[in-house]
């Protein structure tokens, strides 16, 4: 199982809304049914003819948000019987009447027709979209080496997986090496730009014999899609780490990133790390970045997390206090940090507006 929950959808239903491109709730669906039985029951309860035959031509088309062509149809079909059978009286329809009805319901089928395959064809391309968009970001193993991990992603963006931020774990013959990030703007703007860091990332991490090196490719990347791109002024800010054999050390370079976070004894603290400027402005030919490193007990989490999360805000416009929220979250179960995380995240700013990711690793002393 992986060890990192995608939120693209939220829990309690799909954020792109209905409206958007999501299925219909149940009571969209139910809605021209109970209008027919609304109707009929209405003039069977009364002594009297009532004239609301009109209100049935509105099945048609309701039943075009939900129906398909032959829904629509046999919806249709019953609408018109409705209006002949005698037991209802519905103001005794003429020609007239039955014949504008029945061209409505026969341009609803069509309508209903097209929209459903304009609807398979958007479902074909949004599961292209998202098959394309987890290659981006893949799930974060439960354990990589002698690192366990555990992580969130919540795109900002409606009905997209993959924003402006992006993290991986990947083991190789220099340690454990572990990357989040956040690039300029978010959504499906910086995708390319997501895919390009990551890419970089997974072969450094390989080749690289030193953190220090991994950035600085990770600041070449950057550097040089931005010399093919006119006009395009590409930065991230990013923070990496290195775990080395024995779980006990951890190396840091933060690139104009918030700091990871030690999670000890029931309390959160800063790591101390040398902050170097974000990635993208050719920095190695400037000032190399220098490593910090950091001795880690066994028990002992590191977090770290995007802007999204200590930029958010609550109504009187406080930022989320990290490191405060923290301290109660310190010794659960490492799969279930990040979403109490997000769950805590959540009732303190309900409108998040930007991506928010979160990675928890506990190295293991060896």
């Amino acid at each position: 199982m992986a060890g990192v929950r995608v939120l693209s959808p939220r829990r309690a239903g799909d954020r792109r809304g209905w409206l958007h491109g999501a299925p219909p709730p149940w009571w969209v669906r139910a809605l021209p049914i109970a209008l027919v039985a609304a109707v009929c029951a209405a003039t069977l309860a009364s002594s009297e003819p009532l004239d609301i035959g009109f209100l049935l031509s509105a099945i048609p088309p309701l039943a075009v948000l939900s129906y398909g062509p032959l829904g629509t149809a046999v919806l249709g079909g019953v609408v018109i019987a409705v209006l002949n059978l005698p037991a209802f009286q519905l103001d005794k329809p003429g020609q007239t009447d039955l014949s504008t009805i029945g061209f409505v319901a026969l341009l609803s089928v069509f309508v209903s027709f097209v929209r459903s395959r304009r609807d398979a064809q958007l479902d074909l391309e949004r599961t292209v979209a998202v098959a394309a968009q987890r290659a981006i970001v893949q799930p974060v193993p439960e354990r990589v080496g002698p690192v366990r991990c555990a992580g969130l992603y919540r795109a900002a963006e409606r009905g997209t997986l993959v924003g402006g931020d992006f993290f991986d774990v990947r083991g190789g013959p220099y340690g454990v090496r572990a990357v989040l990030g956040d690039v300029q703007g978010h959504g499906l703007a910086a995708v390319a730009t997501v895919a390009s860091l990551l890419g970089a990332f997974r072969e450094a991490a390989l080749d690289q014999p030193d953190l220090e090196s991994v950035a600085a490719r990770l600041d070449r990347r950057l550097v040089t899609d931005s010399a093919h791109t006119p006009n395009a002024e590409l930065f991230a800010t990013a923070v990496l780490l290195e775990f080395g054999a024995d779980g006990r050390t951890v190396r840091a370079v933060s690139c104009g990133h918030p700091a990871p976070l030690l999670l000890r004894a029931g309390k959160a603290t800063e790591v101390a790390v040398e902050p170097w400027l974000p990635l993208g402005l050719g920095l190695p030919e400037r000032a190399p970045p220098c490593a910090s490193t950091v001795v880690v007990r066994t028990g002992d989490r590191l977090l770290l997390v995007s802007d999204g999360v200590i930029e958010a805000r609550d109504a009187s416009g406080a930022f989320y206090p990290l490191a405060e929220r923290l301290a109660p979250l310190t010794d659960v179960p490492l799969p279930a940090l990040t979403a109490l995380l997000w769950a805590d995240l959540e009732r303190y700013s309900p409108n998040v507006a930007d991506d928010v990711t979160m990675l928890a690793l506990a190295p293991e002393a060896r």
